[in-house]
């Protein structure tokens, strides 16, 4: 990671964490969403095209954010918590 990123992030007031490799905790949270997108997105797809994946991971995060419920919210979505309504249907 550059020195330039680094400052830009810690600007924004957002803090850094690289406490260094085989640190698991680090990013368990983005591993989790990347997990899902493989799993329920791209492993059971197949994309022929750049633009077709595109186009499948905008669907896919819109349904991920604001129509698939999550264990974690109470089952829930997170436009549910965030917004406090929950999005129409699809």
């Amino acid at each position: 990671t550059s020195q330039a990123w680094i400052d830009r992030v810690e600007r924004a007031g957002s803090a850094v964490s690289m406490d260094g490799r085989g640190r698991v905790f680090d990013n368990i949270f983005i591993e989790r969403l990347w997990r899902s997108v493989k799993y329920e997105d791209l492993y059971l797809r197949d994309y022929a095209t750049g633009l077709e994946l595109e186009r499948g991971l905008r669907a896919y995060f819109l349904f991920y954010n604001e129509h698939r419920p999550h264990q974690a919210h109470g089952y829930q979505t997170p436009a549910v918590i965030y917004h406090g309504t929950q999005a129409s249907k699809p």
